[in-house]
């Protein structure tokens, strides 16, 4: 449910086009032992899901300072807050997340910390996809390869349980290629956080898909936890799912 906040008196798409409050969470933000209110705010058009101008706004409970932070990415779907320790330090940090609306389930997603009182950006998906680099190539024996630059991690997928409708138009009845088929993989479409070791700090579960000759032709997700080294963000361990043979 949203709520207007400061907006103009009277009806109209004026009052529709004033920022709205998406969510609120509770939480110290700061380590100060007070909890702010942090508010996730957008405006709206009427009759759109889409939320345009995302701004995070604080409020410190203790001083009353409000303090407004841009996303990197501040227009998306069904924007969404979640406040927890990511870099091991007990105080809760601030994770932003939204749907782009695209095809292929791609987010928005961003952190914020706050160091000496000022709240600044840790983490963004934009540029963390530029990190994640990979390639998918087809090859004989109804297999792909999946290939990780870095970390530096090769993947063989058996296809076979595509069914032989599928390989058919791929191969050739000895298991050859009729020729080569390069996919790709998609930029993060989940992030979630999950504390791992119990510790009450938070490591990053992201999910990007696979894909074969056209988006819908998924093949799995790769798979990434992220971790906090105390600069940045980092792939602590990476693995690949794959979709099951439907046996019904």
């Amino acid at each position: 449910m949203t709520n207007n906040i400061n907006s103009p008196q009277g009806a109209g798409i004026a009052s529709h086009l004033a920022p709205q409050v998406i969510q609120t969470k509770f939480g110290d933000i700061n380590g100060d032992g007070f909890f702010e209110t942090i508010f996730l705010m957008g405006t709206q058009k009427p009759g759109s899901p889409l939320w345009e101008n995302i701004t995070l706004t604080i409020f410190y409970g203790q001083t009353g300072r409000i303090e407004q932070i841009p996303l990197k990415e501040n227009v998306g779907y069904h924007p969404t807050i979640f406040l927890g320790d990511f870099t091991g330090n007990h105080i809760e940090d601030i994770m932003v997340i939204s749907d782009t609306g695209g095809s292929g389930g791609i987010i928005n997603g961003e952190i914020f910390s706050s160091t000496n009182n000022q709240v600044h950006s840790i983490f963004d998906t934009e540029s963390f996809n530029t990190k994640l680099q990979y390639t998918v190539n087809y090859a004989n024996n109804y297999k792909a390869v999946v290939q990780s630059k870095a970390p530096a991690k090769k993947y063989i997928l058996d296809l076979q349980y595509k069914g032989p409708e599928y390989l058919a138009e791929i191969y050739h009845p000895d298991g050859t290629l009729k020729q080569p088929i390069e996919g790709w993989v998609d930029p993060i479409s989940g992030l979630y956080p999950v504390d791992y070791d119990r510790d009450g700090t938070y490591e990053i579960l992201a999910y990007q898909e696979i894909a074969g000759r056209y988006h819908a032709d998924g093949l799995g997700y790769v798979e990434n936890i992220l971790k906090w080294n105390g600069h940045e963000f980092v792939v602590d361990r990476q693995t690949v799912s794959i979709f099951g043979e439907d046996l019904s």
